[in-house]
């Protein structure tokens, strides 16, 4: 049996400013898009475009800026909507107070897609080709947003045996042995995801198949993690004995398969909205 080692959030004080180490895996996670970003310019499709419809550098952030703003709004708003809604709805100032914590990625995701909605009318593309470039490079950002939660000693997972060698007991969570599900949850949704969906993305596919996949292989892969991780207090496990996490993924998975199948039966077309 483990102890959760007792780290300080804290990873570089300056004076009054507090680097914290939460701060330091988003930029890790910005970072590590703006990298697999610039290599998905090689890739198929993207590889083959010319002229005004030609995937750029400048493209690539500029998504991500769009993308940092739709994760933390739909984020926040997903959280206040799908895991609060009645205590929000008699407190709608506090849907302002971030630093009081509270962020859902399935809310995170829906801003993330009005973002490429965005991006997509701005440039002249079709969404489905800028969701499919986005899609491969999400993962390892969501593995660095685990291995915050693992440093912050937050999201723990459900009790499990002393016998479990990697059972760990978690500072504010009693004495008995948990899941570390933040670790799971890394190597799932996070590395796992991430092998899988970038080989798949390296080959032509029809457009919107690869965003498929990472709905299907989020869903899936989250699904199967909400069994270790302990559910929200105040919620508890909702019908069917099951999480409101897993409740979430349902939609995706079967979101992901529609659009699996709606993506094959389309004819062949242009990658973009309007070619020049």
């Amino acid at each position: 049996m483990l102890i959760h080692p007792e780290i300080n959030p804290v990873a570089l004080q300056l004076g009054p400013l507090a680097v914290h180490w939460y701060g330091l895996t988003y930029l890790a996670a910005f970072g590590l898009f703006v990298w697999l970003g610039r290599l998905r310019l090689h890739h198929p499709p993207f590889a083959s475009l010319v002229g005004p419809q030609a995937w750029k550098k400048q493209d690539v952030e500029d998504i991500l800026f769009l993308g940092v703003m739709g994760v933390v709004l739909g984020g926040r708003l997903g959280y206040c909507l799908f895991y609060k809604p009645l205590y929000y709805a008699a407190h709608p100032l506090e849907v302002f107070a971030v630093w009081q914590g509270g962020m859902s990625f399935h809310g995170g995701m829906l801003g993330v897609i009005v973002a490429m909605l965005w991006f997509a009318h701005s440039r002249g593309r079709h969404w489905l080709q800028v969701a499919d470039f986005v899609a491969p490079c999400v993962p390892t950002g969501l593995a660095a947003g685990r291995i915050g939660n693992f440093i912050n000693g937050e999201l723990w997972g459900r009790v499990t045996s002393p016998d479990l060698p990697w059972g760990m007991v978690f500072r504010g969570a009693g004495d008995l042995p948990r899941h570390p599900s933040q670790i799971y949850q890394f190597l799932l949704e996070g590395l796992l995801l991430f092998v899988l969906l970038w080989l798949y993305a390296r080959k032509a596919h029809a457009q919107g198949r690869v965003a498929a996949m990472f709905l299907v292989g989020y869903g899936v892969l989250r699904f199967i993690a909400e069994f270790f991780r302990e559910p929200d207090a105040h919620l508890g496990l909702l019908s069917l004995g099951m999480s409101m996490g897993q409740w979430l993924c349902l939609p995706m998975i079967l979101g992901g398969l529609g659009l699996w199948w709606w993506a094959g039966r389309q004819p062949a077309q242009n990658l973009s909205k309007n070619r020049h």
